[in-house]
């Protein structure tokens, strides 16, 4: 069955981009996870958005560019560049390998590989 799993991926970061952090939280399973290569291991999907939510006043805006993405059963893999602008004009660009792997319709589990690339 193709729930269409691609297009909620998208629609997952389309939310980060908009700060809509609560409708993240809709798209996602009780028990979700997060895993971050930044060394702070896995967390509970509501400990990772606080942590995002926190970073707001330092970022005027977030953009996804997705490079490529596969889908596989329930599993999504995408290539992605975040491009942040902060409030004093800096802007940086984060590569990342975003995992998303479904349970039902629902997120159940967000690998990110990144790495900043530098200020432009």
């Amino acid at each position: 069955m193709n729930r269409e799993i691609d297009k909620k991926a998208i629609r997952c970061l389309h939310l980060l981009e908009s700060f809509d952090f609560s409708a993240v939280r809709t798209m996602c399973t009780q028990g979700a996870t997060v895993w971050h290569n930044d060394g702070t291991g896995e967390q509970a999907l509501d400990e990772k958005l606080k942590r995002l939510e926190s970073l707001v006043p330092k970022v005027t805006s977030m953009r996804y560019d997705i490079t490529r993405q596969f889908w596989n059963g329930d599993e999504v893999l995408q290539q992605q560049v975040l491009h942040l602008l902060t409030p004093d004009g800096g802007r940086s660009e984060i590569h990342a390998a975003m995992y998303f792997r479904f349970r039902g319709d629902l997120i159940d589990r967000i690998e990110e590989y990144a790495y900043e690339a530098g200020g432009a």
